[in-house]
């Protein structure tokens, strides 16, 4: 494992184990309001309170359950429809791979976050509605990636010799393509649930992210923007965070290509 792996393993490790202990690191409330709105960082909240006297560390700590599940959610989704498609139209060819490179080519033409803001607009903002919007709209980069990997990977002489040996087209996919390609896939699962956790991130700065009053990073930045010059830590905090769980995942992504 490279240098780089092994960082960005440990800041997504770091963040996994903060999610799973958020009750017990937070020492406040996450939703419980107070009057205390708008105090800076003290002994009692050591990054002090927002707008509705909530403990901002508390919602950072929580945020991060709700980043990594709509990240991995999301990414689990995109490789779920990508990769069979993308193994379907990479190995057999033709008239499907032509089909399936026109359909890939339609949706990249939009750009991410402008196609999850339409369809976030139309379905509501939610979890899950979160999770399958960005899936759906980030399962096209999974496909061409993972048909030009089979694409390759078919032309080698072992997959000939299983084709002459009797193999079924399903039968080679599942015993020699999908495992030559795997490790590919998987950096590319990395990549996009960074992708899925900043993409998320903009919708809620946009007011179409999680409805309040669950904590969540993008939201925490915007409610933060109007008051930097009061209490910079209520956008700072939740954007370093996502920043730091961004960046373990694009290192871990990256060191796998």
């Amino acid at each position: 494992m490279s240098t780089r792996a092994g960082i960005g393993v440990l800041l997504v490790l770091a963040a996994c184990a903060v999610a799973a202990l958020a009750p017990v690191l937070a020492p406040h409330d996450p939703v419980k309001s107070s009057v205390f709105f708008l105090q800076g960082p003290s002994s009692a909240h050591l990054f002090g309170t927002d707008e509705l006297g909530r403990d901002i560390l508390s919602r950072v700590i929580y945020g991060t359950r709700t980043s990594l599940a709509i990240g991995v959610g999301a990414a689990l989704l995109a490789v779920i429809i990508g990769a069979p498609i993308g193994l379907a139209a990479g190995y057999l060819g033709g008239r499907l791979d032509i089909a399936v490179v026109q359909l890939i080519d339609l949706f990249i033409a939009l750009p991410g976050l402008v196609l999850a803001l339409i369809i976030t607009v139309m379905v509501g903002p939610s979890l899950q509605n979160l999770v399958l919007v960005l899936g759906f709209v980030m399962w096209p980069v999974v496909a061409r990636l993972v048909r030009g990997q089979a694409l390759a990977v078919r032309e080698h002489a072992y997959i000939e010799a299983a084709v002459a040996a009797g193999g079924s087209s399903l039968w080679i996919i599942r015993r020699h393509v999908w495992p030559n390609i795997f490790r590919i896939v998987a950096a590319q699962f990395a990549i996009t649930v960074s992708f899925a956790i900043i993409t998320s991130a903009s919708l809620s700065f946009l007011g179409l992210g999680i409805p309040p009053p669950v904590p969540d990073w993008g939201s925490m930045v915007r409610s933060g923007f109007d008051v930097l010059a009061i209490n910079p830590a209520l956008s700072l905090a939740p954007g370093a965070a996502m920043a730091t769980l961004v960046l373990g995942f694009y290192l871990m992504g990256n060191s796998g290509e």
